[in-house]
């Protein structure tokens, strides 16, 4: 069963919030583990394992994307933003800072458990691409999770490389982001692009020598995305 034994890490300076989820989280089963603050959480996730951390955008000290940018540069552990206002900047920033989802306030526990069981059931790795994927300098093995541009292995989250090998499954294919959000975030989404298009944008940071003018991960206007040689 998806998600038993799974450890959360919420981070989260409203108690009453904090005790809520807390709540909600443990009645799935969970192992929920609570921090007050960015530097009490970054503490939390270095002494113990996480399997996903869901983060307030807005907290004391630390900022929410402040801790979100120190966990990525040890871990690829899922993460999901959480913002109190259906504000983009907000939403965009978090992602940028390298969250795998978001959800703004108020949020019903239901919603959130379907969040961390997608996040749970996607990181368990790709089922449908097996094999060598070779497009000119890069290179994809599906089934060991490695991506190497040229002779240089780089590192992706677990979302970003889902993304890659669904685009890479059906090189020259275009995706629109509705078939994308399906596939790669694994659930019923509520149409937001912006999950692509910042995965999309993070995706050729790591694999295009100019993600300005992207030769493998390249934009068809009006309808998605498409791999490329």
């Amino acid at each position: 069963m998806v998600g038993v034994g799974t450890r959360i890490l919420t981070v989260e300076d409203d108690e009453r919030i904090r005790a809520s989820v807390k709540l909600a989280l443990e009645d799935e089963g969970w192992v929920v583990a609570e921090s007050e603050n960015g530097e009490q959480a970054l503490d939390q996730f270095n002494r113990s394992p996480t399997d996903v951390v869901l983060i307030d955008i807005m907290l004391p000290g630390i900022d929410g994307f402040e801790v979100c940018r120190s966990i990525r540069k040890i871990s690829d552990v899922p993460i999901i933003m959480v913002t109190a206002r259906n504000d983009t900047h907000d939403i965009v920033a978090g992602l940028e800072a390298g969250a795998d989802d978001y959800l703004t306030k108020p949020f019903a526990p239901k919603e959130l458990s379907a969040r961390i069981r997608a996040l749970l059931r996607r990181v368990r790795t790709t089922d449908h691409a097996t094999g060598q994927l070779r497009f000119g300098d890069l290179e994809i093995l599906p089934d060991e999770c490695v991506v190497t541009v040229g002779n240089t292995q780089v590192h992706l989250t677990k979302t970003e490389f889902r993304l890659l090998v669904e685009l890479a499954s059906s090189a020259g294919r275009v995706f629109s982001r509705e078939v994308l959000l399906e596939r790669v975030w694994g659930y019923g989404y509520f149409g937001d692009g912006r999950l692509v298009d910042v995965h999309i944008r993070r995706l050729r940071t790591k694999i295009e020598q100019d993600p300005a003018n992207p030769r493998h991960v390249v934009t068809v206007r009006g309808l998605g995305y498409k791999l490329q040689g």
